[in-house]
């Protein structure tokens, strides 16, 4: 991180604000993150916030980072150096609470903002939100009491083009209220970018239990979720099931269509977990263990995935995770599986799946 003199009346004028900062001009004129080139490559971008002390919070890519108050005005900064090719969920942190960048229009739920550098590619299809938009959410709901899982939860349905092939979005909250799936789909298919399909959103009560290589999930999906889906009157067609997931959830995805091939045939697999192995969890540095972890020991047998299409995807910028989904692809294509694999601009963040799991999904479908 660098910062200007503090004596100079046009301190931000590289990043296109005119004024010294704290003034009403200034103020008026703000628009953030804004990023120009670096010394030696990738990018310097600007992130205001006006008021108190306060600092940024990345999530996954970098430590938090304290921002600087210019002289003694209400106007505080960061000038923070990112690679080439970057896009981040970010949230500012002051006295005790989070907050979204209010010079940001694209938010991410009610206290995260998305920062993306120039070269950063484009994600079409989904909508620049604001941290005090209501996403919309699919009408058709159902209430699921699971005997396996246990508990209740709520699963939303929704139909895009008419209906089609169900695609289940594991961690189907944070695509309903963090990210709006929901319009995006809607707009893919609209394009013609993708067949028609059913969306179902599952959410995760708890991610570790629910989501680490054990049969208890799939088994509920298959026996308890599915014929719910077939009751509400919603066209579904399960026999071309695609199971989106990341993270934790690409991993258990993945363990699906190893342990459940009958169910699991396709699956859209976004930094996939592949360091897990029992009992990593517990561990200071859970990704120091075996690469690829308990499914490329899987793998390793030469399961016949012949039936089997997958679309790998990871962050560019994932450099410890990188390893990992690279055994677990290059095993997968070895044992039959039709494999893509690509990389996004991003780290470990949500906002840089959103286009990878479109892509992945209409690829699945193909």
């Amino acid at each position: 991180m660098r910062g200007p003199a503090a004596d100079r009346e046009d301190a931000f004028a590289e990043f296109g604000l005119p004024g010294r900062p704290g003034t009403d001009e200034f103020w008026a004129a703000a628009g953030t993150p804004s990023s120009v080139p670096a010394d030696g490559g990738g990018w310097v971008t600007l992130f205001l916030w006006r008021g108190s002390e306060a600092s940024i919070e990345f999530e996954s890519w970098s430590e938090p980072v304290p921002l600087r108050r210019w002289g003694d005005t209400d106007c505080w900064y960061a000038e923070v150096r990112m690679p080439a090719r970057l896009r981040v969920t970010y949230r500012f942190l002051a006295g005790g609470a989070a907050y979204a960048d209010p010079f940001n229009p694209v938010g991410a739920g009610g206290d995260r903002s998305i920062a993306a550098t120039p070269d950063a590619p484009a994600q079409p299809h989904w909508p620049a939100v604001g941290a005090a938009d209501v996403l919309p959410v699919p009408r058709t709901r159902i209430r699921w009491a699971s005997e396996r899982l246990g508990g209740r939860r709520t699963v939303r349905v929704h139909p895009v083009g008419g209906g089609g092939p169900v695609v289940l979005l594991l961690d189907g909250d944070d695509w309903l209220y963090l990210h709006p799936a929901l319009t995006a789909f809607d707009s893919a298919v609209a394009g013609g970018e993708m067949p028609a399909v059913t969306l179902v959103f599952l959410p995760a009560k708890d991610r570790e239990a629910e989501f680490g290589c054990g049969p208890v999930l799939w088994e509920a999906v298959r026996d308890e979720l599915l014929p719910l889906v077939a009751e509400v009157g919603v066209p579904a067609d399960r026999d071309r099931l695609v199971v989106a997931g990341q993270s934790l959830g690409g991993l258990s995805a993945m363990y699906a269509a190893l342990e459940f091939p009958d169910l699991v045939s396709r699956v859209a697999c976004q930094s996939g977990a592949f360091w897990w192995t029992p009992g990593a969890m517990d561990l200071a540095d859970p990704l120091g263990g075996p690469v690829g972890g308990a499914i490329a020991a899987r793998l390793r047998d030469r399961p016949d995935l012949s039936g089997l299409r997958v679309a790998f995807d990871v962050g560019e910028h994932e450099t410890r995770m990188l390893p990992h989904c690279e055994l677990v692809e290059t095993r997968a294509e070895q044992a039959g599986a039709t494999v893509r694999v690509s990389r996004s601009a991003s780290g470990h963040d949500r906002a840089g799946w959103r286009h990878a799991l479109l892509r992945d999904v209409a690829w699945a479908l193909a």
